[in-house]
């Protein structure tokens, strides 16, 4: 077991999902509810790295974090590190590739709210952000949990954007998912069945706790 690519795949889907679930409500909730125009073309944008081989993405991702591009060279002149083959890319990368993971699932919990919910909210006082803390968010949490659960899981399960944007660099950028395609490139079977099954084990555990949690509430509901 590469102990160094789990600590680095649970600290990289950590941080993904902390960071990337404020950005998915505040892209979800308007798809959900607002009227405006390019909603469609957001909405396209939002779905496409579902739609795109991980490859095409990582290609792209790579020239637009190299340091001759302005958004490299900018982080290089902010940070003083390069954005691909590092961790900070890897970071950026997975925020990227996650957007529909984590968007959906709330942009779904959102639509699934009665409209008079908010406007009871309203009459009663509470400004726009009251009432997202206060009402949305509490009766959208299953979309909220699911949102966290597979954004979480497919980080840790990435391969192609992590590889071609972050490479192969022990203790810096090889994953999980990366260590069990060595072991497999070096035969070693035995090590890649290993990790391999604790990822599928980390799923398995994530999804299964999500349905469970769903039901229990829901019964008590």
């Amino acid at each position: 077991m590469d102990s160094g690519a789990l600590i680095l795949s649970l600290k990289l889907a950590l941080a993904t999902t902390l960071l990337l679930l404020p950005l998915a409500i505040c892209i979800a909730r308007p798809l959900a509810w607002a009227r405006f125009r390019g909603k469609g073309l957001v909405d396209a944008l939002v779905t496409l790295p579902l739609l795109l081989p991980p490859t095409v993405i990582g290609f792209y991702l790579l020239g637009s974090f190299g340091p001759h591009s302005a958004l490299g060279a900018g982080w290089l002149a902010l940070t003083g590190r390069t954005l691909v083959f590092s961790f900070d890319g890897l970071l950026l990368a997975s925020l990227l590739i996650n957007i529909p993971f984590a968007v959906q699932p709330l942009q779904r919990a959102f639509e699934s709210i009665p409209g008079e919910a908010r406007e009871a909210a309203w009459c009663c006082g509470l400004s726009p952000l009251q009432t997202l803390w206060r009402v949305e968010l509490p009766l959208a949490w299953p979309g909220l949990a699911s949102a966290a659960v597979l954004t979480f899981v497919h980080t840790l399960g990435e391969f192609g954007v992590v590889l071609m944007v972050g490479g192969n660099l022990d203790g810096a950028t090889r994953t999980l998912s990366i260590a069990i395609y060595d072991k497999v490139q070096a035969f070693d079977e035995a090590a890649a069945a290993q990790m391999s099954l604790l990822l599928v084990a980390i799923a398995v555990a994530a999804v299964g706790s999500l349905h469970f949690l769903t039901r229990k509430v829901g019964r008590r509901g």
